[in-house]
């Protein structure tokens, strides 16, 4: 097996500039800046954050929809790339699009029929999905101003967003209070911490939908992106892409990514599960978890660029997507067109119509706990 050697993006790029200064003039290694973005319909203000790593790394985020509208990473030579789907200007954001970056509460993912019942009361949500409810409902979290504090320390920087969601907003029960940060760190992290709590039982099921295309989000598809996932088990799904309740081994199937596997290897295999995509992958993978701490989730590498995505999480679950309805009606950023597989997600979650299966881990926070998460998104670059 040829070994390749790893690089931290850092190392591209920080010390060509840390040797440039005297010790004593060092500059911050991490940046924050602000910029205003427009506003709402309703008139609300909207900002950009910029996070910045000394060795090149640079996160832009919204407090709409805490929605990362451009990643910047370098390649293997030091190129800098942005690497997510998104749109140039607030007013695409503002109308309907497939959550590019968003930040998808309360419930991410797919809820069956729009119905849940907890402590033996029916609950009615947006059917917003064919006959099901998807990501929230019709304003779910990637449709709100949240209230947003920058912070900057030594090695890292990053916003905390805030958002109080009122009993009975989408249908979803009890207060709930999200708090979500977002942190880019000295070791080409970013970090996305989650936490929320309630004053009725609820469902919680906060995740992060960023599209990646590690070679440049206008470079075309992602079909050679080599991808792993740490799972044995995913999600089968009916036509409606709501889990059947099993958990079925992927060996043998085109759903095994336990060894470095290009996305478009067998996404056009003749699988029923592959033609509810339609055309390819929309499913949740049982992580091989081993305790409750931050685990590895998925990697992704790029063969062109070099560059590589790690995902760790606290969750049980990750959505893998391929990008199966994106059909090239959308302009983003500088012009590109997003047409089918531009992009990619990996949706750190608990399991989709978990309210309504009860063999799922649970997703219901109840009064006096703290629901929380973490996620991880590392970047590197593979010689």
């Amino acid at each position: 097996m040829h070994v390749r050697a790893h690089r931290s993006l850092g190392t591209l790029l920080a010390g060509l500039f840390l040797n440039a200064c005297s010790p004593s003039s060092q500059p911050p290694t991490t940046m924050l800046t602000q910029t205003p973005f427009g506003t709402t319909a309703d008139g609300e203000a909207v900002t950009m954050y910029t996070l910045t790593r000394a060795g090149g790394m640079e996160v832009r985020l919204l407090n709409y929809g805490g929605i990362i509208t451009s990643l910047k990473v370098p390649d293997r030579n030091g190129r800098l790339e942005d690497v997510v789907l998104g749109f140039d200007t607030l007013a695409p954001y503002l109308e309907r699009h497939p959550y590019f970056g968003a930040l998808i509460g309360r419930y991410g993912n797919r809820i069956a029929g729009g119905q849940f019942t907890l402590d033996g009361t029916t609950y009615t949500l947006a059917q917003n999905d064919g006959p099901n409810h998807l990501h929230g409902g019709l304003k779910g979290f990637d449709r709100v101003v949240w209230q947003a504090e920058p912070f900057e320390e030594p090695g890292r920087v990053g916003v905390v967003l805030t958002y109080t969601s009122p009993d009975g907003e989408e249908g979803y029960p009890g207060t709930l209070r999200a708090k979500v940060t977002y942190t880019l760190t000295d070791d080409d992290e970013l970090i996305v911490d989650y936490e929320a709590t309630t004053d009725k039982a609820t469902p919680v099921n906060l995740t992060q939908h960023t599209y990646f295309n590690l070679a440049g989000h206008g470079s075309g598809d992602v079909l050679d992106h080599e991808l792993t996932i740490h799972a044995d088990h995913y999600l089968p799904v009916d036509s409606t892409l709501i889990p059947t309740g099993e958990r079925r081994p992927v060996a043998g199937t085109p759903f095994d990514f336990r060894r470095p596997t290009p996305i478009g290897a067998r996404i056009e295999a003749d699988d029923p599960q592959l033609h509810w995509g339609p055309g390819g992958y929309d499913h949740t993978f049982v992580l091989n978890r081993t305790g409750d701490g931050l685990e590895p989730a998925a990697r992704v590498y790029e063969p062109t660029s070099g560059r590589v995505l790690e995902v760790r999480t606290t969750e049980p679950g990750v959505q893998f997507y391929s990008g199966n309805f994106l059909d090239g009606s959308l302009v983003g950023k500088g012009g590109a067109v997003y047409a089918r597989h531009a992009g990619f997600c990996l949706e750190t979650q608990h399991f989709p119509n978990s309210p309504n299966q009860p063999d799922f881990p649970s997703t219901i926070l109840r009064p006096g706990e703290t629901y929380t998460s973490r996620t991880v998104f590392a970047f590197s670059v593979q010689d």
